[in-house]
């Protein structure tokens, strides 16, 4: 494949040229291998661990992504030098094996070594096939329901290796592979990077909560004698104690209160009724937001919507299901369009005296996650309802400190959502252009144009 100063060469293949095959004639002659992960005879969840390598099973599989949950298992040295087949390498296809059978993704390069757990398969290819191209011929639409529709079972469908050999593929010419994953990989690669850009914005916005509201890192430099803290704000640093004094939520600054979340925040204010709008709607339903993401919206007209479409929402506001806190089913809304709604299974919790930031840092934190889950009713389905989160014990400190804090992190909240934005048009691009890419009559142009239109 001729490149020049980031050029790729452009292509026509004919799809008589093409190879009309499956994934097992491809392993068959070429090399490669299929491999399902250990059962629990040979891994147990025993031998999980807090730290190390995360194990890779259908939670952690999504549309072309590897995912990595807070409640994601992880194993040691000792599991991974035991049992070395099922380390996973950079450009290996992983499949959940149970439920989301629709689902593969490719293994990245700071992927490599990651474990391969039990309700997962790879797919290792030979070096005659491009895994990315492959990859992204997996995503193809006809191809995720041929996945749906050949899996085995029918209350949980289930792939297994004899059904991934079957999958059928086209594969043009191996230099035509690396230029079709090239430039969708250059879009994904773009909508990689705004994921760790966010995810550090979100550390840092964490990182700073810790320091001034659990920590009181700023009071401690202050009654050491220091004259001012990094990152904060001259007018909040000067309104700091020197002292503490005990309370119900232990040692806090001398002069910070402690209150009832529903005392400083908005709990469910706006609903809207039967008959009230008109035209189409935007409907967030719980399975939809995952752990400050959200994965997506129902467009219908308002007369169609469900019961639950009823809460309205606004900037600032951050949204938690009540069903299963342990799930952190949880989301910063950032300048939503008017006509988006939200479920009524959501506590929508609105800034008042506390700010848009200091609400959502204070919410998100895993000690008013235990108590949502300590105060969660049902065991089947456990709930929480606004009343417990309006009953829940928090910091107030002053208003100059908390303005500091908003003036200081919702910057990043801006940031995150432009890049939310940029990520999103870049997968619509991605996604158009992946059929016409991998239809048979395949051009590859220019990565700079195609980097330049998508913006």
């Amino acid at each position: 494949m001729a490149t020049h100063q980031g050029e790729v060469t452009m292509f026509k293949v004919a799809r008589e040229h093409w190879e009309e095959t499956t994934i097992g004639a491809v392993i068959a002659r070429d090399g490669g291998s299929i491999q399902t992960g250990p059962f629990g005879t040979k891994l147990k969840a025993a031998e999980y661990t807090p730290d190390g390598v995360p194990v890779i099973s259908v939670g952690e599989v999504g549309y072309g992504l590897l995912r990595v949950r807070d409640e994601t298992p992880r194993v040691n040295d000792s599991v991974t030098s035991r049992m070395p087949e099922y380390l996973l390498r950079e450009g290996d296809i992983v499949f959940g094996r149970k439920g989301a059978v629709d689902r593969c993704a490719r293994v990245r390069r700071d992927q490599d070594g990651w474990f391969l757990g039990s309700d997962g398969i790879r797919l290792r290819l030979p070096d005659t096939s491009d895994s990315a191209y492959v990859a992204y011929w997996l995503q193809r639409p006809r191809h995720r329901n041929w996945m749906l529709q050949h899996a085995a079972g029918t209350t949980m469908p289930s792939l297994n290796e004899g059904i991934i050999r079957r999958i059928p593929i086209g594969l043009p010419p191996l230099n035509v592979q690396r230029a079709v994953a090239e430039v969708l990989g250059s879009l994904d690669d773009k909508i990689e990077h705004n994921r760790r850009t966010i995810r550090a914005l979100e550390g840092l916005a964490r990182a700073m909560f810790k320091a001034w509201f659990v920590d009181f890192e700023p009071v401690h430099a202050k009654a050491a004698g220091a004259a001012s803290f990094s990152g904060m704000p001259p007018e909040a640093f000067a309104a700091l104690p020197t002292r503490f004094t005990d309370s119900d939520l232990g040692p806090v600054p001398d002069g910070w209160e402690v209150g009832r979340l529903g005392e400083h925040c908005g709990i469910n204010l706006r609903s809207v009724r039967k008959g009230e709008l008109a035209g189409e709607i935007e409907y967030v339903d719980i399975s939809s937001v995952k752990v400050g993401q959200l994965d997506g919206v129902q467009r219908m007209p308002f007369s169609d919507a469900p019961s639950r479409a009823r809460r309205r929402i606004a900037h600032g506001d951050t949204i938690w299901s009540c069903v299963r806190p342990n799930h952190r089913s949880y989301l910063f809304i950032h300048s939503p369009p008017e006509n988006r709604l939200v479920s009524t299974g959501f506590a929508v919790l609105s800034p008042g005296g506390f700010g848009a930031s200091y609400l959502h840092e204070l919410t998100t934190r895993q000690e008013f996650v235990d108590y949502l889950v300590a105060n969660a009713d049902g065991s089947a389905y456990p709930a929480v309802r606004p009343e417990h989160f309006a009953a829940a014990q928090v910091l107030v400190p002053p208003p100059s400190v908390l303005a500091g804090f908003e003036s200081m992190t919702m910057p990043f909240r801006d940031l995150r959502a432009s890049l939310d934005d940029q990520s999103r048009k870049l997968a619509e691009v991605r996604d158009n252009m992946l059929p016409k890419l991998l239809s048979g009559e395949v051009r590859v142009g220019a990565l700079r144009s195609v980097e330049q239109a998508s913006l």
